[in-house]
């Protein structure tokens, strides 16, 4: 069993200090709220973030309501993505992370439909580009079997703290890419997975949705790593972003909406005009709409303007915001 290239710097203890100081306070706040509206929304924006930077343009609103088992109008392989990977982050608490036939099956839930390999290591070589360019080859595939192998029994053997093994891990997956495609979406899953086994509140915290926040610089921690031949680089980025999400997720009170409002909520799905959402709610009356709806959903920050620059523009859109999602659940 190889020991993974990496050291311990002073920002990596800094982190992992203010994590746990973090993670104390989040932890005792979900305790308490239960909220399990919130925990749902997590969910969504864990896959909305995932799927993004893999190229998959479904907004939050639309993913919600695949999960609500609504029509939506995309790509038919956009959609089955998000019913894959929605599928397997329900299915967390079942996988062990050090487990190899776990993990195949991750992989065969994330990809069904979409890859013939679903499910089973790579037979051929592999690149990861950036635009024209090839910025990493992958070990070749004779080596992948064996390169897992190894990874998974130092992940089941180590004493090193979860944050940094799961960062470890992470970095050392998308470095051997062992699979045909799905590779990124399943090193995010199972650093959620590492995590959640150590802490549970990571299994609804969306730290994927903040790595999509800054994927250029997810790209180049890996960059940097693979060319310092030691992962601390990665280690690093993610233990910022894990910092920051739970930052951001630290329980709020909600604002408390009329029930007007909350009607407004549910039938905003994706993006609609003023027009759309007064014949979605059988409503005739303009300026009451605007007075007792839309005002009041702008004014708590729980639906937002395409264009706010325009706010009377003929192709002005309304869609909801994190917290309107939240809000409806």
């Amino acid at each position: 069993m190889n020991q993974p290239p990496y050291t311990h710097t002073p920002a990596i203890v800094c982190w992992v200090a203010a994590i746990g100081e973090a993670l104390g306070r989040l932890s005792a706040q979900w305790e308490r709220s239960g909220d399990l509206r919130l925990r749902r929304a997590n969910r969504i924006r864990s896959v909305h973030g995932s799927l993004a930077i893999e190229g998959n343009t479904l907004s939050e609103a639309q993913i919600t309501a695949i999960l609500d088992g609504r029509r939506v109008i995309a790509p038919p392989r956009e959609i089955q993505e998000v019913r894959n990977a929605l599928a397997a982050y329900d299915r967390l608490a079942e996988w062990r992370p050090e487990q190899e036939s776990n993990l195949l099956a991750a992989h065969g839930v994330l990809m069904a439909g979409l890859l013939e390999e679903a499910g089973a290591w790579r037979r051929g070589g592999v690149g990861v580009m950036a635009g024209d360019r090839v910025i990493h080859m992958a070990p070749q595939a004779h080596r992948v079997s064996g390169l897992m192998h190894d990874l998974l029994g130092w992940l089941a053997a180590t004493d090193e703290h979860p944050l940094i093994a799961s960062s470890v891990f992470h970095y050392e997956f998308e470095f051997i890419h062992p699979f045909a495609d799905g590779n990124g979406r399943v090193g995010r899953l199972w650093q959620t997975l590492i995590l959640s086994r150590w802490q549970p509140v990571f299994a609804d915290l969306p730290v994927e949705s903040l790595i999509h926040a800054h994927q250029a610089e997810y790209y180049q921690a890996i960059q940097d790593a693979t060319a310092a031949a030691n992962s601390a680089p990665f280690i690093e980025f993610m233990l910022r972003m894990i910092h920051e999400a739970l930052k951001a997720d630290a329980p709020q009170a909600a604002p408390q909406v009329t029930h007007q409002v909350e009607r407004l909520l549910r039938v905003l799905v994706g993006e609609l005009s003023r027009d759309e959402l007064m014949a979605a709610l059988n409503l005739r009356d303009r300026k009451s709409f605007r007075e007792r709806y839309l005002a009041p959903a702008l004014a708590d920050g729980l639906i937002e303007m395409t264009q706010p620059a325009t706010p009377n523009s003929p192709a002005q859109r309304y869609r909801l915001t994190e917290i309107g999602l939240r809000i409806r659940g």
